[in-house]
């Protein structure tokens, strides 16, 4: 198929208005979870552990629980990544409008995410009841650190500065990332029940805004410089917020290490000027002294 078929033509500019529609809908279904939330409440857990015991996850599990949330978590992975290898044989064109897959995609993560929710309120386990703790984590920090990876070419690795990587490896990086970011987005998505706690809501509204950007892929949008900051800007506010509500005072670890990574790389991409960067650095570091 080739690319002009792919697409659906568009009347102004889809893909953005598919990208505020997508961010409305974030919120609202994080409104649901937190509406529906109480009446998890009544579900009886064991006590917490420690930092490697994850809380959320019956105390008796049964088959037909884990068979409730793998075969959904595997239905939902194996759709993405069969939409991502239908893009790449095709190779359309980047594009303002939507195409065919990208409404696809939308379509797909839309219904496993009502999908997720119902599975919650019947059989409340995740993926987290057979997986450690450090593997959602980890996920997550890999598909970070895969972003400074593909972007540093374009805005550096240190103050503006490109680190000495090869033009394979970018690559590389570039034409698989999309499975990884797959992987990476569905199995945090499906490793937690949808409860209503502060941290669980920002996690899932954070979720949302990554499934939705994967699914405007070969699109405009999917490569603006100002959403994908906010992708990246977003991991600061979700793990400084989950920080302060554990109460551990480890949240300026968090904020000031995602946003040293700011300081460092992201915004040497945002095209600041050299007094507007000087600025920032300059704020941030009277932030570090003063906390």
């Amino acid at each position: 198929m080739s690319a002009p078929a792919a697409s659906i033509p568009p009347s102004g500019k889809a893909a953005t208005s598919a990208l505020w529609l997508g961010i409305a809908f974030s919120l609202a279904f994080t409104a649901l979870i937190a509406w529906a939330g109480p009446r998890l409440d009544a579900i009886r857990l064991l006590p917490d552990q420690g930092a490697a015991w994850y809380y959320w996850k019956l105390p008796e599990p049964t088959v037909w629980t884990r068979i409730s949330v793998w075969s959904l978590y595997l239905l939902h992975q194996v759709a993405l990544w069969a939409l991502i290898a239908y893009a790449q044989k095709n190779r359309p064109s980047y594009t303002s409008g939507l195409h065919k897959f990208n409404v696809l995609a939308l379509g797909v993560n839309a219904v496993f995410i009502l999908l997720h929710f119902v599975q919650t309120h019947v059989f409340y386990d995740g993926l987290a009841q057979d997986v450690s703790v450090f593997s959602s984590q980890g996920s997550v920090i890999v598909l970070l650190v895969w972003v400074l990876l593909m972007e540093n070419p374009r805005r550096g690795l240190f103050f503006g500065r490109k680190a000495p990587i090869g033009k394979e490896i970018i690559a590389f990086a570039r034409k698989y990332h999309g499975y990884f970011f797959a992987w990476a987005t569905v199995y945090t998505f499906w490793f937690h029940p949808m409860v209503s706690t502060p941290g669980h809501l920002i996690g899932f509204v954070y979720m949302f805004l990554l499934l939705l950007q994967g699914s405007l892929f070969f699109t405009r949008v999917h490569v603006n410089k100002y959403w994908t900051f906010v992708q990246e800007g977003l991991v600061a506010v979700h793990g400084t917020l989950v920080a302060v509500a554990q109460g551990a005072g480890l949240w300026p670890m968090f904020l000031f290490g995602f946003t040293g990574i700011f300081v460092i790389t992201q915004m040497h991409g945002l095209g600041l000027g050299r007094w507007a960067r000087l600025a920032v650095f300059a704020a941030y570091a009277a932030a570090v002294l003063w906390v």
